[in-house]
């Protein structure tokens, strides 16, 4: 288990490869980046905050209820803080397994997890100024799924 939380950029073919192993034949992984404001709104940057310790105390248990789902073999997950510019990487999550399923399950349910229960708050700068982004309800149902799924 992989979990860095940095200002820094991450390279996302050696991540890629570090998931590897020889009992894994699949690697599912995804990588989010910053986007523009709904209808190209014109944000100019965002700025991400966390609580350092307790992020990666909860991202730790976010993975180990991923890992006692699905048979993963590597799960990483790298989520940048600080100013960060339109298309710029934001979070990387990846997880190996025997099978693609158990991959992609982990990956998904890693990644709506990482959004409504890890602490990280988001700026975003506009042009009408800075705003907190709010939690979405499509998030909150995402996770709703996977707890309902037990």
């Amino acid at each position: 288990m992989t979990i860095r939380i940095t200002e820094d950029d991450f390279d996302i073919k050696a991540e890629h490869e570090a998931l590897k192993s020889p009992d894994a034949g699949a690697i599912v992984t995804f990588t989010g980046t910053v986007r523009d404001l709904p209808d190209g709104g014109g944000l100019t940057a965002m700025t991400l905050e966390h609580y350092p310790g307790m992020t990666e105390s909860e991202i730790e248990i976010i993975i180990n209820e991923a890992k006692a789902r699905w048979s993963l073999k590597k799960v990483t997950v790298i989520h940048r803080v600080g100013r960060l510019l339109p298309k710029e990487n934001i979070v990387f999550v990846g997880c190996s397994s025997a099978h693609r399923g158990m991959a992609f399950d982990g990956t998904n349910f890693i990644m709506d997890f990482l959004k409504t229960k890890a602490p990280f708050w988001k700026l975003e700068d506009g042009p009408d100024g800075a705003v907190w982004v709010e939690s979405r309800d499509s998030d909150k149902k995402a996770v709703d799924q996977w707890n309902n799924s037990d």
